[in-house]
């Protein structure tokens, strides 16, 4: 069974100069398909292109981050809405709240949220989610759409036990990163990853953040790339007395359907 990487921000500048050495790289490392994130109109039609042109290995979301709430138009939104349905794309966002460094004021992140929440229940697309320090506000707005949403991920999950429960509770799925390799700051969540059925569990890279502090040999560059996710598997198989290949295998299994990822992964 082939690795999924559900969010790898692909996009970045920081691969424009060896983007196919990293594609090659991945292949190596055992991936077979990688969603690539849009985190802004830009970034959404990039991902799109590049998943038209390699729909095997590629997918997209469409959305707009929460630190660039306060620049969202409506006609923004209309723009993307229109590349939302594309087949290429299988989510909605990245979208979300992030209260931790409040980049946009809060009733514009709250206002682009929910617009991609009444997008997904509108066009029947997965939720790919953001939530920095804002559970509270982030729960209500989900709970209100939940029903009328066909599910979604709560990506890069750091957080507490107990938001752990409550997403759960709402039957989402949880995306895990390389933060989960940090002996320093993810203690917490290599306790938490244990709460976690394997049949919510997904695994992303976040690349080119997030970059596994565990991997051995430490890479020459900080940059991350799809071709790290296996450390993640690994730390986490690590962590929940799971097989490694179990791990893989549900993790990608998840995708498929959470997703609809193409035939034949």
């Amino acid at each position: 069974m082939q690795l999924i990487d559900i969010g790898a921000n692909l996009t970045h500048q920081s691969f424009e100069n060896d983007f196919e050495q990293v594609i090659a790289n991945a292949k190596k490392a055992n991936l077979g398909h990688i969603i690539l994130t849009g985190t802004d109109l830009a970034t959404s039609k990039a991902a799109q292109l590049m998943a038209k042109e390699r729909p095997q290995f590629f997918s997209a979301t469409v959305g707009f981050h929460p630190h660039i709430a306060a620049n969202v138009t409506i006609e923004l939104l209309q723009e993307a809405e229109v590349l939302t349905n594309k087949d290429q794309v299988v989510a909605i966002g990245e979208t979300g709240l992030d209260f931790n460094r409040n980049y946009s004021p809060r009733a514009d992140q709250l206002r682009v949220f929910e617009h991609h929440l009444m997008l997904a229940t509108k066009i029947n697309k997965p939720l790919f989610l953001h939530q920095r320090d804002a559970h509270a506000d982030f729960l209500a707005l989900l709970r209100q759409y939940r029903s009328e949403v066909i599910g979604g991920v709560v990506h890069c999950f750091t957080d507490t036990v107990d938001a752990l429960r409550d997403y759960l509770d709402l039957d989402m799925h949880i995306g895990i990163t390389g933060w989960i390799c940090d002996e320093r700051r993810g203690q917490d969540l290599q306790q938490a990853v244990k709460y976690i059925p394997l049949e919510r569990l997904l695994i992303e890279t976040d690349a080119p953040y997030l970059l596994p502090r565990s991997l051995k040999p430490k890479p020459k560059s900080r940059r991350n790339e799809p071709a790290h996710l296996i450390e993640v598997a690994r730390t986490i198989a690590s962590h929940t007395d799971n097989p490694l290949e179990k791990i893989i295998e549900q993790t990608s299994t998840n995708a498929k359907l959470l997703f609809r990822l193409p035939e034949g992964l």
